[in-house]
């Protein structure tokens, strides 16, 4: 079952905070199994520049939690991740995309994209990023 293996995950993970620099969808996962997070925006916002505040804020806590993976949604702007990167120290992040599904039309579900497949190749990428 696949909340049996986001379970696992998490426990066999060696960190158990993940950084978004990008909009957060995924309160509801990081709830589910006792994750904490950063976040560029709250949920779903409509805002595409996060401030220097933000940014900065961002950098530091990838530094203080020696996070090597920066998360961000699908789509093909991951500026906000790519400054974050660089205002960290080591500046060697991976940027690694989780799929919050917005994007999904009527042709990906035609051509056999389903939740439970999204779900398994996010649990992929969250395994990256809590090692």
């Amino acid at each position: 079952m696949l909340d049996e293996k986001y379970k696992e995950a998490v426990s066999a993970g060696s960190k158990d905070t993940v950084l978004f620099a990008d909009r957060f969808p995924f309160r509801y996962l990081t709830d589910d199994y006792d994750l904490n997070y950063y976040a560029a925006f709250v949920g779903c916002s409509a805002e595409t520049e996060a401030s220097f505040e933000t940014v900065l804020f961002l950098a530091n806590k990838v530094d203080e939690l020696s996070l090597h993976t920066v998360l961000t949604i699908e789509g093909k702007d991951h500026k906000i991740a790519d400054t974050v990167i660089s205002s960290t120290v080591n500046k060697d992040q991976k940027i690694a995309t989780m799929d919050s599904m917005q994007s999904c039309t009527s042709q990906d579900v035609k051509n056999g994209v389903t939740y439970v497949k999204i779900m398994e190749d996010n649990l992929e990428v969250l395994k990256e990023a809590l090692r």
